[in-house]
């Protein structure tokens, strides 16, 4: 018998309650949701989140999801608001209040000063009936039938329902606003995920040499382009014309083929009709490429089909896209 049976049994038993709960609220959405949807997108300020304990950290994490998502947001803690925080919230500005009991002490005195200042109240509670859901303007329901805790005391289920409900939002917002990935990225631009988002080849070709020989250039010449690049690649051209590239693989398939390599011409070394990227593409679209056709170079082109650059592997492993 495994001596882990009841760790993994625990652990399945948690994931499956806090799984089901998420389900359970899909019932819950309908007009009210969507009501609360089209308050944020007409809200001429920012939306307020607001909570206390768990609670409180799960607003933030909602806060942060619209804010990198393109609806303004900010996090007021609800213990902090009475002591002067209040001053963070302007005018057109509306609040989420989630609390799972909607009891809390902090929240029945947050309230009315959040009624009397005339700002627009989502409460976000497990009880409808709680003083949370009788004054709120609007109610969206996190309710659970229990918590993952076996002793069904610590937030885990009920928080987990928080944030399923506000990520539900966020998405509902993202498409309502046609946010784009352009947009995201002007939010995203750092690390490895806003170079995915920014990045373009463009950004990568200017660090490398342009290899590049005549069609009927000797294997010499071919070697030489291929080796002072460092690109293991060497484009073969027509005049201006792009009508090949030399790779160290064709190269060593050339060997085998013919009796008298040194003989021969880039022409009969090259692969005719390159795969090729157009100028203006993102770095993450050239490791796609890569990926799908199992090479480690691609070559860029402009909008008239004339030979721009190479995106090596190596430029994007540098950039950490992969």
């Amino acid at each position: 018998m495994n001596p882990h049976t009841h760790i993994i049994e625990s652990a399945r038993r948690a994931l499956t309650a806090e799984g089901e709960a998420i389900l359970a609220l899909r019932d819950g959405v309908g007009d009210e949701f969507a009501s609360v949807i089209q308050a944020m997108l007409h809200c001429p300020g920012r939306v307020v989140f607001t909570g206390v304990g768990k609670s409180a950290l799960i607003a933030a994490k909602i806060s942060a999801t619209f804010n990198s998502t393109g609806t303004p947001a900010l996090f007021m803690h609800a213990a902090d608001a009475v002591h002067g925080d209040l001053g963070m919230i302007r005018e057109g500005d509306v609040v989420l209040c989630i609390s799972q009991s909607g009891n809390t002490p902090e929240i029945k005195l947050l309230v009315p000063l959040l009624k009397s200042a005339g700002h627009l109240l989502i409460g976000m509670s497990g009880k409808r009936s709680s003083f949370l859901g009788r004054h709120a303007d609007h109610f969206l329901s996190s309710a659970v039938a229990s918590e993952a805790c076996p002793l069904h005391l610590a937030p885990t289920t009920s928080t987990t329902a928080q944030l399923a409900m506000g990520d539900a939002l966020a998405v509902c917002l993202i498409e309502e606003r046609g946010f784009t990935r352009h947009d995201f990225a002007r939010f995203h631009p750092g690390g490895a995920l806003g170079k995915k988002l920014y990045l373009r080849v463009d950004d990568l070709i200017v660090h490398n040499a342009l290899p590049q020989v005549d069609r009927n250039a000797p294997l010499r010449e071919v070697l030489i382009s291929i080796t002072s690049s460092r690109l293991g690649v060497t484009a073969v051209m027509d005049g201006a014309r792009l009508v090949g590239v030399i790779t160290d693989g064709d190269i060593r398939r050339m060997l085998e083929r013919f009796e008298r390599p040194e003989a021969q011409t880039a022409s009969e070394i090259m692969t005719p009709h390159p795969i090729t990227l157009a100028k203006g593409s993102y770095a993450v679209d050239a490791l796609e490429l890569m990926k799908k056709n199992n090479i480690t170079q691609i070559v860029v082109v402009d909008a008239e089909g004339e030979f721009c650059g190479i995106v090596h592997l190596h430029d994007l492993l540098r950039e950490g896209i992969l």
